[in-house]
């Protein structure tokens, strides 16, 4: 009987190292740091950054909505910047 749950929980512990690649000890442990820093570096961290920064700029836009201004270069216009041919000469005034 004493050697029943012995043996169970040696099943049990064979199963978990070799699930966590057969590394024991100090190993199993570094591995696991440098794996769960990569995570949070790779994927937490960025995304609750930009969860931050949506709700900074709702909260923005919220409490002012005449004052809050994005915070991106317009796109020119490629017609009045001579990008489109055919409108190189032409000024915005009218001639008279």
């Amino acid at each position: 009987m004493t050697s029943s749950w012995r043996r169970t929980l040696g099943n049990a512990r064979s199963f978990v190292g070799n699930s966590m690649g057969g590394l024991r000890g100090g190993q199993s442990i570094a591995s696991w740091v440098v794996a769960g820093t990569l995570a949070y570096f790779l994927w937490v961290k960025p995304s609750q950054d930009l969860k931050k920064e949506q709700e900074a700029k709702a909260a923005l836009a919220a409490a002012d909505p005449n004052g809050y201004i994005e915070k991106r270069k317009p796109i020119p216009d490629p017609q009045i910047t001579g990008l489109v041919y055919g409108n190189k000469n032409r000024s915005d005034k009218p001639q008279d």
